[in-house]
């Protein structure tokens, strides 16, 4: 799996680091959202747990997918700002189990 940046821009308003990206993954599968969070810390130098994978797109015919991603300053600041369900896929906060309600 070779990880390729495109574009880099820095948010000042909601502090982080905005990335585009191309994956390129040849006779494999589309890599998992933790797979590339990891290739993304070591790429820009940052831990992993300040890595957001927003969005995915493979390519049809093509071994390479698309993707967005938000580096953040702390994993404090991403779990005030970030969506539930992003941090959720992202694995920084624990699914929790809908309890079933007793029947009256």
């Amino acid at each position: 799996m070779e990880l390729e940046i495109q574009e880099t821009k820095e948010n000042t308003l909601l502090n982080r680091t905005e990335v585009h990206f191309v994956l390129h993954h040849p006779n494999s599968p589309t890599p998992k959202r933790d797979n590339v969070r990891e290739e993304l810390s070591k790429a820009l130098k940052v831990p992993k747990d300040r890595v957001i994978v927003d969005n995915m797109v493979p390519s049809f015919g093509v071994h390479d997918t698309k993707g967005y991603a938000k580096i953040y300053p702390s994993k404090e600041i991403a779990l005030k700002i970030e969506r539930e369900y992003l941090l959720k896929r992202n694995k920084l906060v624990e699914k929790q189990e809908k309890k079933a309600e007793p029947e009256a």
